[in-house]
């Protein structure tokens, strides 16, 4: 016989005898404690009760139960974290495991840029039954790294509380997605005539190249540059005969008279220029692209990048790696989080740094 206890948040509590609760969900966990040898939990709350488990529980000296009745409208709290994990996750990501308590981890498939959709994010926490925290969106992550979680609070979810997240996850695509990042070749020109008389030693280069070299890439070729604009327009050029897909270019950025890379950059043929952001350091930066297919992105790096550990540089190498058109909408979007806080010991990525 079935005694209904109590009613909360429309989920209705039942005391069932165990031969009567097969199917049911255990509305609390269950300790087993073996004298001696173990105390801990034999039943977590949420547990579908099976055939197999009512000797079990009645050998643990369990008669009766406490069980949570699903209504038609109402799913468990496991089987609605698969479906809000299904509903967040896009590329390059995938189910850690299985639901534990409501709870469920989502992480990289790949290595790659980490792209999290911040509005949809913050819609689909405004549901309140139903919750995803995430790391933040434009950092590099690693195949098997944890990037979000997301879990349903109460035991059992009322199915529009899906339907709404669901919605959301139709509306501008996933929320949590892992994009890959292309291997470059990468053609460099140094700018500055001190640079290129030997009157200054060079110290981009080495910087430039470890950085590439980071993400499986290589250095096709690097020049050296007067500050004239048609003897750093021919080494660019040569550079993309060498089969360069992308194109850095440092120094000459300021804007002093002799500062020309820019106009250098610009006469290549160049669209979509955009020079200056809100970084500290970086706020000399330039980001441009030639029109091939794919197009051909083009970076201005300042000279902060050549003794600072970390700038604008290492934020905007791996959105274009992973494909991402940057303007001056994404470029303005860094002003947030884009003062570096110069700590005597470089931590980034862990950082607060362009996030």
């Amino acid at each position: 016989m079935c005694e209904i206890l109590h009613e909360k948040h429309g989920n209705r509590f039942k005391k069932l005898p165990v031969e009567e609760a097969v199917g049911t969900v255990l509305a609390h966990d269950i300790t087993e404690i073996r004298p001696g040898e173990f105390k801990g939990r034999a039943f977590k709350k949420g547990h579908v009760i099976r055939q197999e488990d009512v000797c079990y529980l009645q050998r643990l000296g369990k008669e009766h139960l406490f069980i949570v009745d699903i209504a038609g409208d109402e799913m468990h709290e496991d089987d609605a974290a698969h479906v809000l994990a299904n509903a967040l996750m896009g590329e390059g990501v995938k189910i850690k495991g299985e639901a534990i308590e409501g709870k469920i981890s989502i992480v990289a498939e790949i290595d790659g840029l980490l792209k999290i959709n911040t509005d949809e994010l913050l819609a689909f926490n405004m549901l309140g039954d139903a919750m995803c925290a995430t790391l933040h969106n434009n950092i590099l992550v690693r195949k098997g790294q944890t990037v979000a979680g997301t879990r349903v609070i109460p035991l059992i979810v009322k199915k529009d509380i899906l339907d709404a997240a669901l919605r959301i996850s139709r509306r501008t695509g996933k929320i949590v997605r892992v994009k890959k990042i292309r291997k470059p070749k990468a053609g460099v020109v140094i700018v500055g005539s001190e640079v290129y008389t030997g009157r200054v030693k060079d110290a981009f280069s080495s910087v430039i190249t470890r950085k590439i070299k980071a993400f499986g890439g290589e250095i096709v070729g690097t020049f050296y540059a007067p500050d004239d604009e048609s003897f750093i327009g021919a080494r660019l050029r040569e550079l993309l005969r060498k089969g360069a897909d992308l194109l850095i270019a440092t120094g000459g950025l300021s804007v002093d008279p002799d500062d020309v890379t820019r106009f250098a950059i610009s006469n290549l043929g160049a669209t979509d220029i955009t020079y200056g952001s809100p970084v500290l350091p970086g706020a000399m930066f330039l980001v441009a692209y030639l029109e091939d297919h794919p197009p051909i992105p083009i970076l201005g790096v300042p000279a902060c990048g050549m003794y600072d550990e970390t700038t604008i540089f290492d934020l905007v190498l791996p959105r274009v790696l992973a494909g991402e058109k940057i303007g001056r909408k994404e470029l303005a979007e860094l002003g947030h989080g884009g003062l570096c806080m110069k700590c005597e010991r470089c931590n980034y990525p862990v950082c607060p740094f362009g996030k």
